[in-house]
């Protein structure tokens, strides 16, 4: 079987929110048309022209799609569990739902391909990351995934599963921790005088730039920090602040833990159905 070229694709996405609304939106700025795609909004929300929109999936659809993909919350995994889903035969099944494995997946419909990916936030505007898992043993499924994700951003596949959650808690989660990063070097200068919407930008300014030149740089970030820190200067007694006693890893490590906790929790509640 020749692989679906994505574009072309017939893709039933269930779920619309933040995260499934991003991939649609990516999907479509990469030339997907329109009416090959079908979502599943229980709300009816508004989509882009040409999207249908069903409230609820119909009975009669079983050959009608490519590619099944899930955007609902984990927790609502339990109201797929019907004949209607059952009976779907996609050549893929993509699913982004936090800490849900693929063997709770694979049973749910017969799916050629059962891949998990985890997008960030980022999406939306075609800078994402997304991690991919599974469809061992199928090529072109693999390829399909790859293909569909790639319009939305960096993509890395993640060869043992049991790494997912903490791939989630890293990537998946790591844009909230960015900005609670950015707001908070923010409120430390209005902390020490600094007009607080000033301090506000400046904060925001400095990590977007920074952040560029790190994608853009021919070393670690690690090598880059060194690099601005002058021996004696003000730099480097910031630093200092942050690496002691590895306080800062110490203190991102444990921030993981607590999310990769979070995926495991919701991965047991789904085994459980």
């Amino acid at each position: 079987m020749s692989v679906i070229p994505p574009a072309g694709a017939r893709i039933l996405l269930v779920g619309a929110g933040n995260m499934g609304g991003a991939m649609l939106r990516g999907w479509l700025k990469a030339g997907t048309r329109p009416d090959r795609i079908t979502v599943v909004s229980p709300s009816l929300r508004a989509m882009p022209d040409g999207v249908r929109v069903v409230a609820e999936l119909p009975t009669d659809s079983a050959d009608e799609f490519d590619v099944v993909a899930l955007a609902l919350k984990p927790q609502q995994l339990g109201a797929l569990r019907t004949p209607a889903f059952a009976a779907l035969a996609p050549r893929l099944l993509l699913s982004v739902l936090a800490g849900v494995e693929i063997a709770t997946l694979v049973p749910m419909c017969a799916a050629q391909s059962v891949v998990r990916a985890m997008p960030n936030l980022p999406i939306a505007i075609g800078r994402g990351v997304i991690a991919l898992h599974g469809g061992e043993g199928d090529a072109e499924g693999r390829a399909l995934a790859e293909a569909l994700v790639t319009p939305l951003g960096h993509v890395e596949w993640i060869g043992d599963e049991a790494l997912f959650d903490v791939v989630t808690a890293l990537a998946g989660s790591g844009p909230g921790f960015l900005f609670r990063f950015v707001d908070a070097l923010g409120a430390a200068g209005a902390a020490l005088g600094i007009p607080a919407d000033q301090a506000a930008r400046l904060a925001l300014a400095m990590v977007a730039g920074s952040a560029a030149m790190a994608e853009a740089a021919d070393a670690s970030p690690a090598v880059l920090a060194d690099r601005v820190a002058s021996k004696g200067g003000s730099t480097r007694e910031g630093l200092n602040v942050l690496d002691r006693d590895g306080a800062l890893v110490r203190l991102l490590t444990e921030t993981l833990e607590a999310a990769t906790r979070r995926n495991r929790e919701m991965a047991e509640a789904a085994r459980r159905g």
